[in-house]
């Protein structure tokens, strides 16, 4: 077996930099390190290898704390021979991320490819901590996009883009009135039609399985799920809220306070999928019985559901109709048009499954 020597593999990878730079793919600022790695398939010393060619080449200068500036422009610098990018902020990797997510983000890339557009993901939880402002002013100085895509976003992070008027679109909902365009599943129509079905069923003790983070989509997924019960002609329904963290434990927990007492619901909204999936074998472990005992909708999808008995009701998203209502929104921001503040909202089909049934009174 003949070794490639490290050498060999930093100079092949300095070239592939020294092209994107000379494209013009970035004007301003190398991505970091990390990215690089990604990017390129390499360690982390193989990428300072290369970046210290470039750097004995004159065409990067390193800033220590902020990053490699690009020092050398491309050839006939102008709009045409730049290379046209579309950022996705991200969390955690994409291998990481609900499968629905996972999707749109593929169906998005095929999209803005034919329209001419590269798409670049960044991710890293450093952008959605509470006191982001120094890592998202590095992230956009580094990275010239044409526009951003952000996803599972905060409110400090929706205001500071807001704030500094750069093209993004968010892919979920808005914390608070603002400029930003946004594409996102309308949670709060959906958890309004599911306590529908629900009273309509004869239920009339309800509760929403509701994640403790409160980002905007949970928000609007509990005034959804009150404001049916409370306009509802339906006598004597209550509604209640448990909220619940990440994890096993967070949910058995909720769980706890909800089927612990004599009287505990007979229909519950559960919002995320993974959840449904440990309250339902809960309540196997409580020989409670889905849908004799209580009926259960999940306001998520996921491929695994489909493979429960019973099998769940749910919202089903499509996520190339997802990416397609994305890209429309994109492209108004990469062409300089005017979608900020453009909501679009996309309405989920419900499928009634086998995890609900008519509320009998027990004798």
């Amino acid at each position: 077996m003949t070794l490639i020597p490290h050498r060999t593999v930093a100079s092949q990878i300095a070239a592939q930099l020294r092209a994107e730079i000379e494209k013009g793919t970035w004007r301003d600022w190398l991505p970091g390190e990390r990215s690089l790695c990604e990017l390129a398939q390499a360690s982390r010393n193989t990428i300072r290898a290369a970046l210290n060619q470039l750097r004995s080449e004159g065409l990067i200068q390193t800033e220590v704390g902020v990053g490699n500036r690009v020092m050398s422009r491309p050839d006939g610098d102008s709009v045409q021979s730049r290379v046209h990018t579309v950022g996705v902020l991200v969390p955690v990797p994409v291998g990481q991320l609900r499968p629905l997510i996972a999707l749109w983000i593929d169906e998005l890339r095929g999209m803005l490819i034919e329209d001419g557009y590269r798409l670049r993901i960044h991710s890293g939880k450093q952008y959605y901590q509470p006191r982001s402002t120094a890592a998202l002013e590095k992230l956009v100085r580094q990275n010239r996009h044409d526009a951003w895509v952000l996803t599972l976003t905060s409110a400090t992070m929706q205001r500071w883009f807001a704030a500094r008027e750069i093209g993004c679109v968010v892919a979920g909902s808005i914390y608070e009135p603002s400029k930003l365009a946004s594409v996102d599943i309308d949670y709060r129509a959906s958890c309004r039609h599911a306590a529908g079905v629900l009273m309509r069923l004869g239920h009339r003790r309800l509760a929403l399985l509701n994640h403790a983070s409160r980002r905007a989509g949970e928000i609007e997924s509990e005034q959804g799920f009150l404001d049916a019960v409370r306009r509802s002609s339906h006598g004597g329904a209550t509604a209640e809220v448990v909220y619940h963290d990440d994890g096993v434990k967070a949910v058995t927990q909720a769980f706890h306070r909800l089927f612990s007492r004599a009287e505990f619901p007979s229909g519950v909204v559960v919002c995320n999928s993974y959840a449904y999936l440990t309250i339902a074998t809960l309540l196997a472990h409580r020989q409670l019985s889905i849908p004799r005992d209580v009926s259960l909708i999940s306001r998520d999808d996921d491929p695994f559901l489909g493979s429960m008995f019973p099998e769940p009701a749910r919202y089903v998203t499509s996520a190339h109709l997802f990416a397609k209502r994305l890209l429309a929104s994109v492209l108004q921001v990469t062409q300089g048009e005017s979608g900020r503040g453009r909501s679009v909202r996309l309405m989920p089909k419900f499928t009634p499954g086998a995890s609900t049934q008519r509320y009998v009174v027990p004798d």
